[in-house]
């Protein structure tokens, strides 16, 4: 009978080796090079934090070459950033439609310009919704790690055990540990970097602080603070100390519900808006989402 231990060994050697050979080290001015993935046929994700400069960047291959790449645009918010490259025989990475459990393995694949690939074996710890991130991104899942993201680390593939890539890890969109950026946020902002070099944001020119209200008003709002002049805010009608409760029917009492309407095709889009004005709901129409 077999040893489940060597098997099990066995079978992360070979997650790694498989993964390994997308995963490319990012020369971009740090004093430790971090990790990337080709994701996309020519282009490769990395973590946006990582890179110290715009220009001058160079890639460490699996095969030991360094190549010139060209930055295609940075994601601050979500901390990604895309990198245009000669891919040769580089294969694109695979990736997984599965979603993550809590407790799966995964494996953290980086590569380091001295020792090659390398690899550490940690679990999803943690998984919830969809957040927006203390850089002012959006992320479309919360995918915290028990893993040890060793230095040039960042960037790199985190790969379950079918050996497919359910994201790109970060050190910096949680102070409390790891996170895998998920596919398909990866997908999305590498898309949008590859499109127009940046991810629009949308923007209403408004200044909110969330306040309670009566029950039969919404029980909480957020009061208008200060409106921009020509801004989507002022056009749609709203004045300084309207109370904000509803956006297209969506309650909205704290900030990420507001900030809810301005990612992704929101942009461009109008909305209807609920109010409260001198004690009284009022219905606004005309709120068209703009872009920052």
């Amino acid at each position: 009978m077999p040893n489940s231990l060597i098997q099990l060994s066995d079978e992360v050697a070979a997650i790694v080796e498989s993964a390994g050979k997308s995963v490319v080290a990012i020369y971009g001015g740090g004093r430790i090079p971090s990790s990337g993935v080709h994701w996309k046929p020519g282009f490769i994700v990395t973590a946006e934090h990582s890179l110290r400069r715009d220009e001058d960047l160079k890639i460490g291959l699996p095969d030991g070459k360094i190549v010139a790449a060209e930055l295609a645009g940075r994601d601050p918010g979500s901390d990604l950033a895309l990198l245009k490259f000669d891919a040769g025989d580089v294969p694109v990475i695979v990736t997984t439609n599965a979603a993550p459990r809590t407790g799966d393995l995964i494996v953290a694949v980086g590569r380091h310009r001295e020792i090659g690939t390398c690899a550490a074996l940690g679990i999803v710890s943690v998984l919830g919704p969809g957040w927006n991130t203390w850089r002012g991104g959006r992320v479309d899942q919360f995918i915290r790690l028990d893993v040890a993201l060793y230095p040039g680390s960042s960037g790199a593939a985190i790969v379950n055990s079918s050996g497919e890539a359910l994201g790109v890890a970060t050190s910096v969109l949680s102070r409390i540990a790891p996170v895998a950026v998920p596919r398909v946020t990866v997908d999305r902002v590498a898309t949008e970097l590859a499109k127009r070099g940046r991810v629009a944001r949308g923007y209403l020119g408004v200044g909110l602080q969330p306040v309670p209200l009566p029950e039969e008003l919404g029980s909480a709002g957020m009061i208008v603070l200060s409106v921009e002049k020509k801004s989507p805010a002022a056009n749609a009608g709203l004045v300084v100390g309207d109370i904000l409760v509803a956006i297209d029917g969506r309650p909205v009492k704290d900030t990420a519900d507001v900030q809810a309407f301005l990612f992704g095709d929101s942009i461009g889009k109008t909305f209807s808006t609920t109010i409260v004005r001198g004690g009284q709901r009022t219905e606004l129409a005309g709120l068209t989402i703009g872009e920052k």
